[in-house]
C-alpha cells in the first residue's frame, strides 16, 4: 500500500496512509477533520465514511434552518 490523495466531490480533502495491515487518514480540510486518524481497510472505506460524515451534517444544517 501507498500514500494516497481522497477527493471528495471533486476536492482533496485528505490522505491516507499505511498504518500496519490498515490505512491511517489524515485530513487536510475542516470539515472531515471528525475522521482524522482513523483507521480504515481500504480508499472505498474512507469515502463511505466521508459521504456519511457530510450526510449528517448537510441534515443538522438543514434543520436548523
Amino acid at each position: 500500500m501507498a500514500k494516497r490523495v481522497i477527493e471528495y466531490a471533486g476536492v482533496p480533502v485528505g490522505i491516507v496512509v499505511p498504518d500496519k495491515d490498515l490505512l491511517k487518514f489524515i485530513a487536510v480540510k475542516f470539515h472531515v477533520h471528525d475522521l482524522d486518524g482513523q483507521q480504515f481497510a481500504s480508499p472505498s472505506d474512507v469515502l463511505r465514511a466521508i459521504h456519511k460524515l457530510m450526510s449528517a451534517s448537510n441534515a443538522g444544517v438543514h434543520r436548523a434552518a
